[in-house]
């Protein structure tokens, strides 16, 4: 054990003796609040010291205590912070514990009216869960209250945000029409701003992407309904290739469709969500051409 972690269980010990001091009748009557202001510097010290020593997990109990202290003594914004420090401890070493943190901050921000501090706390929760497949369910939800949240206090570019990361990860758990409603929302917003226009033509070709997936004729409407609201979207590349895979979908012919993939990646890279779902829509047509 290093000197800070003997240090930090000193200030441990010394944090539960003036609470057993604060709680006898005489420290009642000489002190009391100041032994609790003492208590939580010392688990604040405890924590840090902790901190140095990466032993996440006694780090955040000991801002985890700090924050019941503050909670107790009335300070609810100190609070708040010190559940924010303790998850940022947890997160290193138990994502369901970091949560369950960020989530009492975010009880006593909504509370106190801060919604903007618990919609970017729903956010972090948001990002702890995307890390792993299994729990990207959990993720939209956050990312969906997040973005409600932000919403509310009118901070629209932090809301979409939020909700474009709710369309991407609903496309990969196939929920396509969740996916689209969401992708043709932002663009259609992204539209009204001269800044934010060109970012449009992204939205459509994910949203074109996830009809696709669903429907080879919807998607031909969903195009010509893009280039409508957004005529620089028909001269784009994106709207050149969309088009291209719904003629050889039709015409049942795969290779077409790789090769015409393959030609828009050599110029413009398709990440990872691309990638997937044009592989899905692939698949599918190679499985069953009769749906096309």
């Amino acid at each position: 054990m290093g000197d800070n972690e003997q240090k930090a269980l000193q200030l441990m010990a010394d944090a539960e003796k003036k609470l057993t001091q604060q709680k006898g009748f005489l420290g009642s009557l000489f002190g009391g609040s100041n032994k609790v202001e003492d208590a939580i510097e010392c688990y604040q010290r405890a924590g840090n010291m902790f901190k140095m020593s990466k032993n996440w997990t006694k780090a955040g109990e000991c801002f985890c205590e700090a924050a019941t202290l503050h909670a107790r003594a009335g300070s609810r914004h100190d609070a708040g912070t010190c559940y924010v420090d303790a998850s940022n401890c947890y997160k290193k070493v138990d994502v369901e514990n970091a949560v369950a943190c960020l989530m009492k901050s975010i009880d006593i921000y909504t509370d106190m009216g801060r919604f903007t501090m618990a919609a970017k706390h729903h956010q972090s929760i948001a990002e702890m869960y995307e890390a792993d497949s299994n729990t990207l369910a959990k993720s939209i939800q956050h990312y969906e209250q997040a973005a409600d949240y932000f919403k509310g206090e009118e901070s629209v570019s932090s809301a979409n945000k939020c909700m474009l990361k709710v369309a991407q990860y609903a496309a990969q758990l196939e929920d396509y029409e969740k996916a689209i409603s969401i992708y043709e929302q932002v663009a259609a917003s992204s539209l009204e701003s001269s800044l934010l226009k060109y970012s449009a033509k992204e939205y459509f070709f994910r949203a074109a992407l996830c009809h696709l997936s669903v429907d080879l004729l919807n998607a031909q409407h969903a195009i010509q309904k893009y280039a409508e609201q957004y005529p620089a979207f028909q001269d784009s590349r994106e709207f050149k290739l969309i088009k291209v895979l719904c003629e050889h979908l039709e015409e049942q012919n795969i290779e077409g469709f790789t090769e015409a993939v393959k030609d828009y990646d050599s110029i413009s890279r398709l990440d990872q969500w691309y990638t997937t779902i044009l592989l899905r829509i692939k698949k599918a047509a190679d499985e069953d051409p009769d749906l096309r």
